[in-house]
């Protein structure tokens, strides 16, 4: 049996993403063979692509961070799934494609009925976003955050999760999405328009309690210039690396796995030496799934429950077929998107 799967040659830009038929995989002992039914497309793709972030696989590589699908066949020994059993994962590569091999204890059971695109949503975006707010953060009812690209995938995720937990929310987005932060209960600040730092200081007098900063570099600094003595920065990504989807230094084809980190690191300290106590707090999803791996099932299985009981609601911006990943990909790029992309495959 063939199937189709999304596959990187040369880092670069949207037009080194190709589709290859070939053999379906085959599980390992231990491993399940899925379905994948939808697939995430994320900042991350983006960057793996370009070659730019820690996780980029060598070449050649399939990306896609996070897939929801249903189980097809089982290896020797996986008995802890069964054929037909819907699942979800987070292999951080390899989703852009009809069939995935993974180890059985890799994937998380997914309630039935559910839009698998409303699902795929949860897996990287959402857990980011909940593990970032109680995990990373320990946020408190009552306490005021800034999210930084408030519109997106992993913004609306911690608009809505912080409306939860009682947080009085600001957001910085484009006048585009604007009426989409203010239906999630957020301030909308329009970043083109607005300098956010004195935005924060006029609404709240000595600023935020906490900001989610997934741009890093220098924006990560104001970030801190933003919050009250005692604040902190949640800063989970170095996405400022990017203009228009594309590295910004133009300068593509190679991989550069540490781009950007030795000024996050560096930022990162001068926050836990400098006074005012506004510290650095970094987030990693693939390191704390790797070194706690049952909070990452935990976590996942109790934002599967607010899905299926509508106490949350993704943003789905586009919807593309596997094929048109590359599509996908320049759509991401242009900036400005409210939600999720999400490859779909089939009857998905």
């Amino acid at each position: 049996m063939k199937h189709t799967r999304i596959v990187v040659s040369r880092y670069g830009g949207p037009d080194e993403l190709h589709a290859v038929v070939e053999d379906c995989p085959e599980p390992k002992a231990g491993e399940a063979r899925v379905k994948v039914l939808a697939a995430g497309v994320s900042l991350p793709d983006v960057m793996m692509r370009e070659g730019i972030h820690p996780e980029t696989p060598r070449l050649p590589f399939t990306p896609g961070w996070d897939f929801v699908g249903v189980v097809d066949r089982t290896g020797i020994g996986a008995s802890a799934v069964q054929a037909g059993e819907w699942v979800a994962a987070l292999p951080i590569s390899g989703a852009y494609a009809e069939f995935i091999c993974l180890p059985q204890e890799e994937l998380v059971p997914v309630p039935a009925g559910l839009d698998p695109a409303d699902a795929v949503c949860l897996i990287l975006n959402y857990i980011t976003a909940y593990q970032m707010l109680h995990r990373a953060a320990h946020v408190r009812a009552g306490e005021t955050a800034l999210v930084h690209g408030a519109a997106g995938g992993v913004g609306s995720a911690l608009l809505q999760l912080g409306r939860l937990a009682g947080l009085t929310m600001y957001g910085t987005c484009s006048s585009r999405g604007a009426a989409a932060v203010s239906e999630l209960g957020a301030t909308p600040i329009d970043y083109q328009r607005q300098d956010f730092v004195q935005e924060m200081l006029r609404l709240t007098d000595a600023g935020v309690d906490v900001v989610f900063d997934g741009m890093g570099g220098t924006h990560m600094w104001r970030s801190r210039k933003a919050l009250r003595r005692g604040g902190r920065v949640v800063v989970y990504g170095l996405t400022g690396s990017l203009r228009g989807g594309r590295l910004a230094s133009g300068r593509p084809g190679r991989r550069r796995r540490f781009h950007g980190m030795p000024l996050f690191a560096l930022y990162i300290a001068a926050g836990w030496l400098l006074p005012g106590r506004r510290r650095f707090v970094p987030y990693s999803i693939q390191w704390l799934k790797r070194l706690r791996p049952a909070l990452f099932r935990q976590d996942l299985t109790a934002l599967l429950a607010l899905l299926r009981e509508h106490q949350i609601k993704p943003l789905i911006a586009q919807r593309f077929p596997l094929a048109e990943a590359q599509k996908a990909h320049e759509a991401l790029g242009k900036g400005g998107v409210t939600g999720k992309i999400v490859l779909t495959m089939g009857a998905a």
